[in-house]
């Protein structure tokens, strides 16, 4: 129960601004630049790289399997296991990417403009 607690009033101060409508500069400054090329390196370079290293894992598990364990039951089971792993791997890999989207895009990092957010105007 202490730690929901507490979970809930980190999540109330970091939802405050919102709350309160406060101003928002939907470009970030030097940190949204920052953290708009880590995301989108994250999501156009290293997520596919990881794919393509995901995607060979599967097709050794299949060589190991069909080709190398013809009648050898170790292989087989080895080649099975390289498969199952590289399955668990893809949709892990998928889920974060779509997490990663996700962010890029209710950020407005992903280069695209956020509509209707509400500015506070100066006095004076």
């Amino acid at each position: 129960m202490k730690k929901f607690t507490s979970f809930t009033g980190i999540g109330t101060l970091l939802a405050l601004p919102v709350i309160a409508s406060a101003q928002f500069d939907p470009g970030g400054g030097e940190f949204g630049t920052l953290l708009g090329n880590i995301l989108g390196f994250t999501n156009g370079v290293l997520i596919p790289f990881i794919l393509g290293i995901g995607f060979l894992v599967f097709v050794w598990g299949m060589f190991q399997f069909f080709i190398a364990g013809g009648a050898n039951e170790e292989k087989k089971e080895k080649g099975k296991s390289l498969m199952v792993w590289a399955v668990v791997g893809f949709v892990l890999i998928i889920v974060f990417w779509g997490i990663i989207n996700l962010l890029t895009s209710s950020t407005g990092l992903d280069g695209g403009v956020l509509e209707q957010v509400p500015l506070v105007n100066p006095i004076g």
